[in-house]
């Protein structure tokens, strides 16, 4: 018996080693470099509180970064749930072939965060890519997409909500699991396929689409490959998200003390949201056990 503990124990040690060396310690020394100015080379220089007072009283850059950063994230956490939620009812029809459409529409999540497709993404919709040379054909004006502050943007949002698939996955696995007599009775009743849709589908998947939410909130208020290799964070700082700003900051002029007090101030505003995000759940998220807890 002790002998199968320490073989359980050994094969449980790199996973360990990987949580406390590449996640426990980065975490807990960005926050103590947040108190200190720390250039990579000199050691670090204990300053107190000054980072925050710095980042909060006079960096116009950082107030900038966090609008663009709640931007993008309103735009295309709901795109991106909502077309996922879409494809995976369309998917979940028994239809022929639907195993390879489902592998298809999987397929941009796996490539889509990569540097590649954030290269090829930016050829897309350069000045004559493939997307203007489409909007010319149809008889339409060329847009400076990755020119114009008011177009820029939308490229980065559209690349997110393309990488769809992982969330595509998680809704098709609980559409499969909604009873189909409920949509018998709701036939028999004369409720049509929208009506199914909204009065039994999403109310009893409501907490597979709350766990969709949180996932992609917090993915979206990390983005970092699409704007640094489709924008580079411009133009006019438009798609300067705040993970482009943290990057910058440490890795470019070597603030890292800085840097590490920005991504604390963006550790806290993903975790407020998400424990505001949990404390509304109770008002829209539906658990099939609690009404079987009521009865009793």
């Amino acid at each position: 018996m002790y002998e199968n503990k320490r073989l359980g124990f050994l094969f449980v040690l790199p996973f360990v080693l990987g949580v406390l060396l590449f996640k426990l310690f980065p975490f807990v020394m960005s926050f103590a470099l947040s108190f200190t100015q720390y250039d990579l080379i000199d050691p670090p220089e204990y300053i107190g509180l000054q980072n925050y007072k710095e980042l909060f009283g006079d960096d116009p850059l950082f107030v900038k970064s966090l609008g663009v950063t709640m931007w993008f994230a309103i735009l295309a956490v709901p795109l991106r749930v909502g077309f996922a939620l879409f494809i995976a009812h369309v998917l979940n029809f028994k239809l022929r072939g639907i195993n390879f459409f489902r592998s298809a529409f999987y397929l941009p999540s796996i490539l889509g965060g990569s540097i590649a497709v954030a290269v090829l993404w930016r050829f897309l919709f350069a000045k004559y890519g493939l997307v203007n040379l489409v909007l010319v054909k149809l008889g339409f004006e060329p847009v400076a997409w990755l020119a114009d502050e008011h177009y820029s943007m939308w490229t980065i949002v559209l690349l997110f909500t393309w990488q769809f698939g992982s969330a595509m996955v998680i809704f098709l696995a609980a559409l499969q699991n909604v009873p189909t007599s409920l949509y018998e009775a709701a036939e028999i009743d004369g409720a049509s396929r929208w009506q199914q849709f909204w009065r039994i589908t999403v109310p009893l998947i409501t907490p597979v689409i709350f766990f969709n939410m949180i996932m992609q909130m917090v993915n979206a208020f990390q983005e970092f490959n699409a704007p640094y290799m489709i924008t580079e964070g411009g133009p006019l700082s438009s798609t300067y998200v705040l993970a482009l700003y943290i990057y910058d900051q440490s890795f470019r002029y070597f603030n890292l003390g800085y840097g590490a007090a920005l991504s604390w101030v963006l550790f806290a505003l993903v975790a407020g949201l998400s424990l505001f995000s949990f404390w509304s759940s109770k008002y829209w998220v539906f658990y099939a056990g609690e009404k079987e807890q009521a009865k009793k």
